[in-house]
């Protein structure tokens, strides 16, 4: 048996749960919290014993050499337990916010921000979006001062540590028991101060230009779809990735098409006679004009599919269809001669219907043997 027994400082089963070992721990370190026990080196030992024993079960595989070896199966796998009460906070400063509604420690030293995301809309004609293009985009951006390299120090100085909070970024307050960490007045959390700002960039570390930017608007890109530029957006700040560039696209009306998803909407007039004997009709197209047939006895409002003349599917192969839409156009005004055609026409129209019943009653008969 180890000397120390790790299970019995946190007062838990040898097959105790992450959860059992975690409500333990919290236990304890709220028990013997340093400033719950000032001046006090026994609860100061007790405090750094039960977060050793804290870091060696909840981690698996030091958890298991322990259970076979003992402490001194963890001597050479790089822990050595805590020195003083500041190294438990800055070892488990998630925890203590999470236990506590603080950190132990903060981190010395501004951390690294990710750069703003940045939105463009741009407007693209309809035969641009169809067949796709390239366009210059000029935007006023923050980019990183090239004087001061970002620091917002002027060149050749450099931010000093923060003598407030020591360039932690943070001060502790007292309340209560505890120490309760605050954003440093003096730095705003970054840790440093400028005494020397940079010229150009007022010690921001950032200056505004028009940068242009070639952006590729693919081939059957639709209203309201978004382009994203990776790393063209705001630079970060104290070494954190830049933001992104969101094109938003808006595409234009057409004179000639009309849009549904992939496929184009044409519509077209056909007269009384194309429609009743059919006929060849020529129809525009994305790449120029096609010939399509009018079938005989055509009715108005017929929809031509014509296959594949539609818009491309971004970043595909397949494209839509072309959708023509056909319309009887019946005349206002007619000549005398056309008139007396038409009238001529409607007799002989009408005498299909009593042929066929005529036909019916023959068929009949012949059916019952009369």
């Amino acid at each position: 048996m180890p000397q120390v027994d790790y299970y019995d400082i946190l007062g838990v089963a040898r097959d105790a749960g992450e959860d059992d070992l975690k409500k333990a721990y919290r236990q304890m370190a709220f028990k013997y919290h340093p400033d719950r026990n000032p001046d006090d080196p026994e609860a100061e030992a007790k405090f750094k014993e039960a977060a050793e024993a804290y870091e060696v079960l909840r981690d698996p595989n030091t958890r298991a050499r322990y259970d076979r070896y003992g402490k001194e199966g963890l001597g050479g796998n790089g822990f050595g337990g805590f020195s003083s009460s500041d190294d438990v906070f800055s070892a488990f400063s998630d925890i203590f916010g999470e236990f506590f509604g603080f950190g132990g420690r903060s981190a010395r030293g501004p951390r690294p921000q990710a750069g703003s995301d940045l939105r463009y809309d741009l407007t693209v004609s309809f035969r641009d979006a169809a067949a796709g293009t390239d366009v210059a985009l000029k935007i006023p951006k923050e980019v990183t001062c090239p004087d001061c390299g970002g620091t917002g120090a002027a060149p050749g100085t450099k931010p000093e540590t923060c003598r407030h909070c020591g360039g932690a970024g943070q001060v502790h307050q007292s309340q209560g028991f505890f120490r309760i960490a605050v954003t440093c007045p003096v730095c705003r959390g970054q840790g440093t101060v400028i005494a020397q700002p940079c010229a150009r960039c007022r010690g921001r570390g950032v200056t505004t230009e028009i940068k242009e930017i070639s952006v590729r608007v693919p081939a059957g890109v639709d209203n309201g779809m978004r382009l994203r530029l990776r790393g063209e957006g705001e630079p970060g700040r104290n070494g954190g990735p830049s933001g992104d560039l969101y094109v938003i696209i808006r595409v234009g009306a057409d004179k000639v098409f009309e849009r549904q998803g992939q496929d184009l909407v044409y519509h077209t007039e056909i007269s009384i006679v194309q429609a009743i004997l059919g006929d060849k009709i020529e129809v525009p197209t994305l790449e120029g004009v096609e010939s399509m047939e009018i079938p005989r006895g055509t009715q108005s409002g017929r929809v031509f599919a014509m296959r594949g003349l539609g818009l491309p599917h971004p970043g595909g192969r397949d494209k839509g269809d072309l959708l023509v839409h056909v319309a009887v156009a019946i005349p206002k005004n007619v000549t005398k001669k056309q008139e007396e055609l038409l009238r001529e026409f409607q007799k002989l129209d009408e005498q299909k219907p009593m042929k066929k019943v005529k036909d019916f009653f023959k068929k009949a008969k012949e059916a019952m043997g009369n």
